[in-house]
């Protein structure tokens, strides 16, 4: 499992609920960095309208996922990452780009609901 500063940026955000002890949590896990050829990915799906025009954002998450191979883009995000509507469109642009497609799921959707 790994996380980039990123998130970890995003997390520590005040207005984020009970982001001091989501910190916390990820603080042990490996960080991966950002290098040029992610933000030109980022740039890429900003300018194809895949992603909204936040630098630092979904597009960097995806970026990130997507360039280091990770299995799993874990989110929240239901509108512009874990959207089944997107990901024809986040796999098709990852293909032509030559780049890994993670599975991108919510929290639910990995652990499934406790009540099943």
């Amino acid at each position: 499992m790994v996380v980039s500063e990123a998130v970890v940026n995003e997390l520590a955000n005040p207005n984020y609920p009970y982001s001091q002890d989501t910190v916390a949590l990820v603080a042990g896990i490996q960080h991966i960095e950002i290098i040029s050829e992610v933000h030109d990915i980022v740039n890429i799906y900003i300018d194809r309208k895949l992603m909204p025009q936040d630098l630092l954002g979904d597009a960097l998450h995806l970026a990130l996922a997507s360039y280091h191979k990770c299995d799993y883009l874990l989110t929240w995000n239901c509108k512009h990452l874990a959207n089944p509507n997107k990901f024809q469109h986040i796999r098709i642009v990852n293909t032509v780009l030559g780049l890994y497609v993670p599975v991108i799921i919510t929290p639910n959707q990995l652990i499934g609901d406790p009540n099943d």
